[in-house]
This record gives structure tokens, sequence and C-alpha cells, in this order.
């Protein structure tokens, strides 16, 4: 076995390992909570509150609708929604009905969109209308026969939930027009409807094991392809003991755990929040769902309204609430954890947050194909330390060459992990799975970090050239493929350079052969085939790109010279 280094460093009351096998799968762990926690308030959104009981009576209702449609066992249900009530009902009732959850960013162009429903074989989906007009485009050539429509107010009460749902659909115009084809046997059903029929049917329980997949998690892939990670029910179990493990010493200062409140800022489709909307339900804890954090002004009076305990953000978010006018008007007296992730954390936004809040961000490191979890800094830090952490427990942690080998305390490497949260591997992508492990059984990330004595790594860059926007992976080869099908474009190459706000800002050079190409024609293709974080910030025309002796564009070249 490893030797665990960082074990002499745990804060007191962390065990070293976790036990996933306590559990039979994530649904058995979800409905001991629901049943625990039935009179205990789940979530609450724009002040409307959802209990464990309602949530359990509504995952149900959805999951015996779902099974009604004639679904297969292991059926892939994709989930495109925000942060609203919906989204943990889908969830749930995705699961307990025996299928598998791909969570698909509301934000996505028809093509991203396309890909995944394909590439995962999805055959039902669970929609928000604001975003059906994307689905229209490309509908017809997914495997998808089962459409569930939800409005933003279907989950917020009769009256409230009809206003917000008139509101955005008529007054601030949010809802494209769209029309869903029925042909071949599809089918499209409003949440409300579905919820009703199902709750005159019966949720029929389904043999589930820890090796079951319980979600297929999309992450960018080198290819340019996003490509779903394979989280069975072990690795989601194992995330949420090992994420209980970390954080609830730090809890405790809220007297009862479940009585913290969380703040779901983060889109829960990430898996950053993802885990954490999981740890609040497996605690009996609350989240208040923010279904737009860019309106910081809204953000702000929402963290005015009741004491909050933990919360989750990025770099970027951290930032952009320090820069409102308000934020210091809020009460942080009960705020105990400030918990950094999917991105760099920079010691200055760390240094005002401290200093705004009195509470130390705490930085931590994980993957979509490690269910988010890999290392942490102790929640007792004094100060912001710069490193990622130490591995959670039950992880096993190396840092190795390019053979696999470990290498000595101090070198820099590649960063390795293993655990019971680790992938077995990505969907359907053998060749993948052959590179992305290791002999011994760790995966690859990609990162390359020095592991100090007690345990505690520091990044210090990547292997891959992925570039990191915000706390999203965006991959160069997808947007080089894109923007080479603007007319014009002769070849082109996308870096990230460091940014304050974003961490990384993608810039992007290009050659062209059209002398009336302009940055705003190739500004503006960016923007219809691609999401918004993968949209470059900067456009540079050249005359030639740099080139290895065998053709290759150098992009390192190009990050070096900004």
């Amino acid at each position: 076995m490893q030797q665990r280094p960082w074990l002499a460093h745990y804060p007191e009351g962390v065990p070293h390992d976790i036990d996933p096998e306590q559990y039979a799968s994530l649904t058995q762990l979800l409905e001991e909570s629901f049943s625990k926690h039935a009179n205990r308030p789940f979530s609450v959104c724009m002040e409307r509150w959802m209990s464990y009981r309602e949530l359990d009576a509504a995952s149900r209702a959805l999951g015996a609708f779902l099974q009604s449609q004639g679904l297969e066992p292991g059926a892939r249900v994709a989930i495109m929604l925000p942060n609203i009530p919906q989204f943990a009902v889908t969830m749930a009732a995705v699961l307990r009905a025996g299928y598998t959850c791909v969570n698909v960013n509301p934000l996505y162009t028809a093509r991203e969109l396309e890909h995944q429903l394909r590439d995962s074989g999805a055959t039902a989906i669970v929609i928000l209308e604001n975003f059906c007009h994307t689905l229209e485009q490309v509908i017809a050539d997914t495997p998808v026969k089962h459409v569930v429509v939800a409005a933003m107010g279907d989950q917020l009460g009769a009256v409230y939930g009809r206003w917000i749902t008139f509101a955005v659909r008529h007054l601030a115009k949010m809802v494209p027009a769209f029309r869903l084809p029925l042909g071949d046997g599809r089918t499209v059903t409003p949440f409300p409807r579905a919820l009703a029929e199902g709750a005159r049917l019966t949720l029929r329980p389904v043999a589930q094991n820890l090796d079951s997949v319980a979600f297929l998690q999309y992450t960018g892939g080198t290819t340019g392809l996003s490509k779903g990670a394979v989280l069975t029910h072990r690795n989601i179990v194992a995330a949420i003991l090992q994420a209980e493990a970390w954080f609830t010493p730090a809890l405790r200062k809220v007297g009862d755990v479940s009585r913290t409140n969380a703040i779901a800022a983060l889109p829960l489709y990430h898996i950053f929040a993802l885990t954490l909307c999981l740890l609040a339900i497996r605690s009996g804890a609350h989240m208040t769902l923010i279904p737009n954090p860019r309106d910081i002004g809204r953000f702000v009076e929402t963290l005015k309204k009741r004491p909050f305990h933990m919360l989750p953000a990025v770099n970027t978010l951290f930032n952009a609430l320090l820069q409102h006018p308000q934020f210091r008007s809020i009460d942080f007296s009960q705020l105990h954890v400030s918990q950094a992730g999917g991105m760099a954390a920079s010691e200055g936004t760390a240094r005002q947050w401290r200093k705004a809040t009195g509470c130390v961000m705490v930085e931590g490191w994980g993957m979509s194909e490690t269910c988010a979890i890999g290392t942490n800094n102790p929640l007792d830090s004094t100060e912001f330390s710069g490193t990622i952490g130490i591995p959670l427990p039950g992880i096993d942690f190396a840092v190795k060459d390019d053979a696999g080998q470990d290498l000595p305390l101090g070198q820099p490497g590649e960063i390795c992990i293993r655990g019971p949260n680790v992938t077995p591997g990505y969907y359907e992508k053998a060749e993948e799975n052959a590179k992305a492990f290791t002999a011994d059984g760790y995966l690859r990330t990609g990162d390359v970090g020095i592991m100090d004595e007690r345990g505690y790594t520091r990044i210090v860059d990547r292997k891959k050239d992925m570039i990191l926007v915000s706390g999203f992976n965006v991959y160069p080869n997808e947007l080089e493929n894109v923007i080479s099908l603007c007319p014009g474009v002769v070849e082109c190459a996308a870096v990230g350079i460091p940014d304050e706000k974003q961490g990384e800002a993608i810039k992007v050079f290009v050659v062209k052969n059209d002398p009336a190409l302009t940055e705003d024609t190739v500004a503006r293709h960016c923007r219809d085939n691609l999401t918004g974080y993968k949209q470059p910030k900067y456009i540079e025309f050249r005359d030639e790109l740099p080139k290895s002796n065998v053709g290759k564009i150098l992009r390192r070249e190009l990050r070096a010279a900004n």
C-alpha cells in the first residue's frame, strides 16, 4: 500500500478512510436521507421553499412517469436545467427509476448539444423551456424520444410560480419560440403533467448496485469533443462520504449540521456543485439556489436574507462578489467554509476575501473524473496556502513520470490519483481509457505538480494544452476546429493567457486568405457555434504561425509571446 504522509496532517476528527460499501447504491443513500430528513427544508429558491418530503414525492412521481415511457434499463436521461428545484427532483427521479443522469450545460450551442446527446445515447431529456429552441435544431439527429419541458416557475408554488413563468416568458422574453417535432413516436410532456401522471403510478424498485452507472459527466477531450466520464454509484457514494468526512468537523460550528445553509451559485450540472448538492442531501442540510449567479446584485440581495454557512465558488465568482458595492453589508458572522475549486484561486482574491468576510478561502482540487473530490486544504487553516492541499480520505495520490513511475518528493511530474471516487473510464472510449490509467491503476490527470514531504501538492503546469476559463475546461482543438470553418480562415491556434478575473482568457491567432475578414466576423462565428465560456476574448491576425519541423503549430511559442 502507498505511503500516505498527509495523514499525519489531517484535522482532528477526519477519518483516514471511508466505506462506500455501507450502501447498496446511491439510490439507497438518497432514499434514506429523504426519509430521515422529511420535515427539514431541502432548498429555497426565489424565497420559495421545498422540503425533503416534497423532494421525495416529486422525484418518486417523475421517476414513475419516466418508467411508464418504456425506457430500457440503464437508459441515459439528459438533464438540461439551471439551479432551480426541478434539477434535484429530476436527478433523484432518474436515479430512483434505474437510469443514468447525463448533465448538460443549458447554454450549449446546437452543435455541442447534438454531440452530447448522440455520444451518450440519451433517449430522454428534461429541459427548461428557455433552451428548447436549441434542442429543436438537433433533436431529429439524436436518439431522444421523450422530452419533459419545465417552466421556470413549475416548482415555486401555484400562484407565485405562474407569475414567475409569465414574467420569464412575456416580460423578460427569455423563452425563444420553439416547436419540438412529434414524429417517430416522440413524446413532449410539460413537467407538471409528468408529475401528475407519475403520482398516479407506482415507482417500481430497480435492481442497482455500486457498480451501476449513475452519471455520465461530460468533460473536454483532447480530440476537441467532450467525452463522458462514467461515474458509478460507488464513485458518487464514495465522494459524498469523503466530502462529509472533510467538511463535517468545520460545519459542527453551526451546531446541528443539518441546519447548514449552503449557497448553490455554481451550476449544479458542474461536478463541483453537483457533489456538494449530494453532500447537502446526505446531511439533511438545505441549499439556497441561485438560478443566475451572473446577476451579482440579486445574488448579493439573496445573501443578505439569512445567515449562510458554506459558500463554494470559483475564483471568478469570489472576485465578482468582492467588487459589488453592497457586498460588505452582508452578515458573514455564520460563514464557516469558503471553498474554492474548479480553477486556481489567486492569492490576491483570497486576501481580499478574508479581509472582507473574516473567513479563510480554502482551495481544493478535483476533476469530473474524480467526482470533484481529490485534495483540499484543511478547513481549520488560518491562512491561504497557495497549494491544492492534501488528499482526502481513501485516496492515493502520486506524482509520476511518463513511464508511470513514482518520482521523489519535490520533483515535478504528472499528478495521478487512485481511489473509490475515481471513474473506471470514459463512456465507449476504449482507446482513450488505455492511455488514461497507469499500470498500477492510477488515473493520469494531465496536471503537473510537486508534492512536499507533508503530502501538500502545488500545481505548476499542465501537460495538456487545456485552457481553464472560470473553472470550465476549454480545449484548443475544439476551438480551432470550429474557427477553421469560418470562411476566410486558413489556419488558427487557440491558447490561454493569464486573466485576473477568469484565471485564463482565450486568445486566438488567425491566418486569413480573405483581406475582408475581420475580428468581428470571427467573433460572430464563435458566438454562433460555441457556448459563452469557450468564446475567445482576444483575436489576433498573423501572417503565419510558428511551427515545428513536422508542421505542428507550436502553441507554447504563442503563449510565451503574451
